[in-house]
């Protein structure tokens, strides 16, 4: 099982992680995104790779 964390201070709302995470567990709420189905993340960090802001953790728990 993963843990998504992301610093909202850091979210740019690019929407760049959104669109990069093949399970499809962020979406954009408030201008902002957020783990909405946080128990279909893989683990793959893509998410993290994309964010420039650096905004996203990936952690196994």
């Amino acid at each position: 099982m993963w843990e998504i964390e992301i610093d909202k201070s850091k979210c740019t709302g690019c929407e760049e992680c959104v669109g990069s995470c093949p399970a499809g567990v962020l979406k954009l709420v408030d201008g902002k995104s957020e783990a909405v189905d946080p128990d279909e993340c893989l683990g793959c960090e893509t998410c993290m790779g994309v964010c420039e802001a650096e905004a996203i953790a990936v952690s196994e728990i």
